[in-house]
């Protein structure tokens, strides 16, 4: 009879040799999870304990506790639920935006969600409903960034609103609100949240001169990029 094989929720399965275990992949996860939280507060993406960060292991969901400053996370304090929001893991309440972290994960590839209320992104938010293209690097997030309309924080509405928002995207701004980008892996997800937050650092700079107005660039220009960077970086 053939060895049934267990799969570990990071890709890999539980027979093979050097795969670990479902409860390290968790800790090791909640490691990198709690590191990338602290990195956003540490480069001024976030104050306080505003914004949130998750990762996908198998169909766990682990994510940031809500009102806990991420200094005084430690690796106890792991926080994890299940893709229908059922607290599977930890005591502390996870974080009121876990709608919109969900709504990714059902509907993506996503395996981490980063969110912020980053100064710029959320300046820019309340000016326009598409960040304009300023900077080649829009073709990194899958081109124009756009605006989810308003909704209060925690609600279906807004997950709803984000996730039109991220149609054929990686990366969106939320109104009046700040930022939500995901990716394959957590520092792919934070990556993607600078740069959105450096492109409109950049849209804003440029727009503040007096008499002048930045060139954009085309949709088609911003394409072409994103055909380039297909093949950009090591193999």
């Amino acid at each position: 009879m053939a060895e049934q094989r267990r799969d570990t929720g990071d890709g890999r399965d539980a027979g093979e040799p050097g795969a670990p275990r479902p409860a390290q992949a968790l800790r090791q996860a909640w490691d990198d999870l709690v590191a990338t939280a602290r990195r956003t507060v540490a480069d001024g993406l976030v104050v306080g304990t505003s914004g949130n960060v998750s990762v996908r292991v198998g169909d766990t969901v682990l994510v940031t506790p809500t009102g806990v400053p991420y200094d005084r996370l430690t690796p106890d304090d792991l926080c994890g639920v299940s893709l229908d929001g059922r607290r599977v893991l930890g005591s502390l309440v996870p974080t009121s935006e876990l709608p919109m972290h969900l709504a990714v994960y059902r509907s993506t590839g996503a395996h981490a969600v980063v969110h912020t209320h980053a100064v710029h992104a959320t300046a820019v938010s309340t000016l326009v409903t598409e960040l304009p293209l300023v900077h080649y690097m829009a073709a990194a997030l899958g081109g124009p960034v756009r605006v989810a309309p308003y909704a209060t924080y925690g609600t279906e509405k807004l997950a709803e609103n984000m996730l039109l928002a991220l149609r054929d995207r990686t990366a969106c701004l939320l109104q009046n609100h700040g930022t939500l980008a995901h990716g394959d892996t957590l520092d792919q997800a934070y990556d993607r949240t600078a740069q959105l937050e450096w492109m409109c650092r950049v849209w804003l700079t440029a727009s503040s001169v007096p008499g002048r107005t930045p060139t954009l660039l085309t949709e088609d220009q911003v394409a072409q990029v994103g055909q380039r960077l297909k093949g950009y970086g090591q193999p």
